[in-house]
């Protein structure tokens, strides 16, 4: 009898900005990193003899757990990714939402109809995952073995060995990061011991007990996920020019040296060069914030420069925040940055607490600013 611990990869990028990560190599989070750590605890004087994980970067850092710490090799196979989502990779959920709201309704429900635009369906994933995992069983009659893998096809998994119908799959519940489902194979039959146990993790830096959305099937509110879109610096400019003047307040208290005009004139410029250089967020058609981005500054240091990151008063303090956070590492990662940079006042305790809860470090201080200002940064490459 071979046992199969099968284990979702700890928080990730998408987990915390909202965003589709199927095929999308999307990092770790801080609180992913003490999932690991945790997990890695659980499985301390647990005997494994192999381990092996999608080829995603989430998973195989999640596997570091087990196999580093057990002495063992990693052994990838790409056939344990998560669904493929196609063209909606990347995409955020809030968007998807707003734009494709029967199709997203199809996901959610779990609906074997559900395809996004050249992605897979449930099915296709599950039948591949499947396999992936009887083929492992067969490579190692009587051992034991660590699996890791994602969320959507662990839950495919699990009905294929529960012999679940794709409707029924809702039963099975959802797997919080770095949950262990534990599988016994024995010839051609799979057999569920247990499945979804997060039990090492206290709720501090459990996933699912900082987010609703999967409670939503029982009644819950959804966590808010927003949408993007750039403002059209030409007929939308006061827009931004308010957003400035009403930042420009809260942080100093007065609008003296406010250069509501020179604010409005450089971030014209940036747009005119990209577009995507001033980008609103919003809450279904609520505007919620905005966050601009200098494509140009700093580029061959590779960093991604944020000149402005603003949410709307009535939109601070709800979580929100951590999503243009999100836009821009979407924007900046392909053009091969490495690091989001932006500056902060030392004062601004709000906004200093903020940054640094989602990985900004203090790089140096600005120069020849007309108040103090600390350049933080983020790495946002590949380690």
């Amino acid at each position: 009898m071979t046992r199969l611990y099968v284990i979702r990869h700890a928080e990730a990028e998408g987990n915390l900005y909202r965003r589709v990560h199927g095929w999308y190599d999307s990092l770790i989070t801080e609180r992913g990193y003490r999932q690991i750590a945790a997990l890695a605890g659980r499985f301390e004087g647990e005997h494994i003899d192999a381990v092996y994980s999608s080829d995603l970067f989430r998973t195989r850092t999640t596997a570091g757990a087990i196999y580093r710490t057990h002495g063992l090799e990693l052994t990838v196979r790409r056939s344990l990714r998560e669904i493929s989502f196609g063209a909606w990779e990347d995409r955020p959920w809030g968007e998807l939402g707003h734009d494709h709201a029967d199709a997203l309704r199809l996901f959610d429900t779990g609906s074997g109809a559900f395809r996004a635009p050249g992605g897979e369906t449930f099915p296709e994933a599950g039948a591949r995952v499947t396999a992936a995992v009887r083929q492992i069983a067969k490579n190692h009659p009587g051992q034991t073995v660590a699996v890791f893998s994602h969320g959507t096809v662990i839950r495919q998994l699990q009905g294929a060995v529960q012999g679940l119908a794709q409707e029924e799959l809702h039963v099975l519940g959802h797997a919080d990061n770095t949950a262990v489902t534990c599988i016994e194979a024995g010839g051609d039959t799979l057999r569920m011991i247990f499945h979804n146990d997060n039990s090492h993790l206290p709720e501090e830096i459990s996933t699912l007990a900082h987010q609703t959305w999967w409670k939503a099937q029982n009644g819950a509110v959804k966590d808010p996920s927003l949408r993007f879109r750039p403002l059209d610096m030409e007929r939308e400019a006061r827009i931004y020019h308010d957003a400035r003047r009403e930042a420009w307040i809260n942080i100093h208290g007065t609008l003296e040296q406010f250069d509501g005009e020179g604010f409005v004139r450089d971030a014209l410029a940036q747009w005119r060069y990209d577009r995507r250089a001033v980008t609103a967020a919003f809450l279904g058609e609520e505007l919620a914030g905005l966050i601009q981005m200098d494509l140009r500054r700093d580029a061959e240091k590779g960093v991604g420069y944020i000149p402005f990151f603003y949410m709307m008063p009535g939109r601070r303090k709800q979580g929100l925040g951590v999503q243009l956070l999100g836009e821009a590492v979407s924007v900046y990662r392909p053009l091969g940055r490495k690091y989001l940079r932006l500056r902060c006042a030392p004062d601004n305790y709000v906004a200093q607490r903020f940054y640094r809860r989602y990985g900004f470090c203090k790089a140096a201080e600005a120069e020849g600013t007309r108040v103090p200002l600390d350049i933080m940064e983020k790495y946002i490459g590949y380690d």
